[in-house]
């Protein structure tokens, strides 16, 4: 199906276009007062990412009330480890919890490298139907963790401000990082294989983690992977965002990929001297600017647009919008982008 706007995908392929385009990490969810109408009639946050009908509808709220430029598909990275074996509770207010964690070679006997038509299904479906529902409107995004963030996961059994577990485990057990890290990226690859088949239309990947690792961990430990699920997906563009991981973006560079994603914390002059002149950038506003003034975020906006350039850039924030942000606040975002992108 031709999309009506197809700007995302002309930005990602370095193509020329007429204004940069603009979508927001995490713009499906809790800024959102229709997606929390949903949410509330649910048992909780899985049941939501499991039922595709009602992914589908909140994957497409953001495309109506905020007018965005592409729809990302309403899931979670770590149905990735639950499709292999490892699962997940996500508890409010404190995040995933893994009941069980992956430490040890009798722990990794107990996972399976998962087939996403058996295991992970619901998200597929969730990208059939948006995609119906979409009709052409905007591309579709699809996604999944980096190996090295669901590794992370998967043997500190939460969220951490160190992962001290999952950290010392490259230290201490590389050869079991390597075979935990190579049951993923099999996973994964396969698992956004089929997202591209069920009709994404992009993929990103998401190394949340990226920035704790050293560099010289970063290029053992993640950047083969990523490299790896790259090289597998030559029919759509690909985006990686390592966040944190501004040491690594000279190597992220030379990846096959079309985008690199960048958090707040890295300069973009910086990040195109490293990156080089054949990447699309994404990012960078501070999701925290969002709790300025309209003026303020307007005039920030503007200064970020003629950071990047007309051309080659994606807007989006540094990470995912917060979930106390005003939509108003958002709107006046997007629409500064869609007003100044390609003017400054």
């Amino acid at each position: 199906m031709q999309l009506k706007n197809d700007l995302l995908l002309r930005a990602a392929k370095g193509e020329t276009v007429e204004r940069t385009p603009v979508w927001l990490m995490r713009q499906a969810g809790r800024i959102l007062p229709e997606y929390r109408a949903v949410r509330a009639k649910l048992s909780g946050f899985k049941e939501l990412v499991e039922t595709p009908e009602l992914a589908a509808e909140v994957t497409i709220q953001p495309v109506d009330l905020l007018d965005v430029d592409a729809a990302i598909i309403f899931s979670d990275i770590l149905v990735v480890p639950e499709a292999m074996g490892c699962t997940y509770e996500m508890i409010e207010k404190r995040g995933p919890i893994f009941p069980k964690t992956i430490r040890s070679a009798e722990d990794l006997k107990t996972l399976r490298v998962a087939d996403p038509h058996e295991h992970l299904h619901y998200v597929l479906d969730a990208i059939k139907v948006t995609k119906r529902a979409l009709n052409g409107r905007v591309p579709l995004i699809g996604f999944a963790g980096a190996p090295w963030t669901i590794l992370a996961y998967m043997v500190e059994g939460s969220g951490s401000k160190t992962f001290s577990h999952a950290r010392a485990m490259l230290y201490t057990n590389p050869e079991l990082a390597h075979q935990l890290l190579r049951m993923i990226t099999d996973t994964t690859i396969a698992y956004l294989r089929a997202q591209v088949e069920a009709g994404a239309n992009l993929i990103q990947i998401f190394d949340s983690w990226a920035g704790i690792l050293s560099p010289a961990q970063y290029r053992a430990f993640a950047l083969p992977y990523i490299a790896e699920i790259c090289d597998a997906l030559p029919e759509v563009p690909v985006t990686v965002f390592a966040k944190g991981a501004f040491f690594a973006l000279e190597d992220l560079g030379k990846l096959n990929c079309q985008t690199i994603g960048l958090d707040w914390n890295t300069g973009i002059d910086f990040a195109r001297q490293q990156v080089g002149p054949n990447k699309t950038l994404q990012g960078n506003l501070d999701p925290c600017l969002l709790y300025s003034s309209f003026d303020n975020i307007k005039k920030e906006t503007i200064e970020m647009l003629k950071q990047f350039g007309p051309q080659r850039h994606i807007a989006n924030l540094g990470h995912g919008v917060y979930p106390d942000t005003d939509p108003e606040k958002v709107k006046c975002f997007i629409e500064t982008v869609k007003e100044y992108g390609g003017k400054v």
